[in-house]
């Protein structure tokens, strides 16, 4: 199936779930932005830079405090949109250690109201989501049959 239509199919599947995240899983380069314009110019939704918005946000809190808060400026994000469906793209603040977040707990909390489309910086291997390489310090694993609807971008359609 081409990806564009199969995005578009599970943007309508995950209208019926209960989380209702996709993410859109690629390594750098490997068009994960581009196909969040097209969705946002198609269904006329916002695409938020994540890294953007979030360190905006936690400027002016103390660094102590950026952890118990993160996860509710993040909610507030969202749903300062006012939209059913949202883009979210540069997500690496939310994997910072010092953060103490679960990037995937966040996206799913707030895909229960709204469709959440997240740009994920990674790859599925051997039934894993995985962000960043195994030696990184940020580096996460998350079994695939807890991440709800993912494609994969890191292989072509005719594979």
């Amino acid at each position: 199936m081409e990806t564009q239509e199969q995005i578009w199919k599970s943007i309508e599947d995950a209208k019926h779930l209960y989380q209702k995240q996709i993410l859109l899983v690629g390594k750098s380069g490997s068009g994960k932005t581009e196909i969040l314009k097209k969705i946002s110019d198609e269904f006329t939704v916002p695409m938020i830079n994540i890294n953007l918005e979030m360190s905006s946000r936690l400027l002016d809190v103390p660094v102590e405090k950026r952890a118990a808060i993160l996860s509710r400026l993040f909610s507030s994000l969202l749903n300062d949109t006012g939209s059913d469906m949202v883009l979210l793209d540069n997500m690496e603040i939310l994997f910072d250690k010092s953060l103490q977040q679960n990037p995937l707990s966040l996206l799913q909390n707030n895909g229960k109201n709204r469709v959440v489309i997240a740009a994920w910086s990674g790859a599925i291997e051997n039934g894993r989501l995985t962000y960043a390489r195994t030696e990184h310090h940020e580096f996460r694993a998350y079994s695939t049959e807890e991440t709800g609807i993912t494609i994969d971008l890191n292989t072509s359609p005719d594979e």
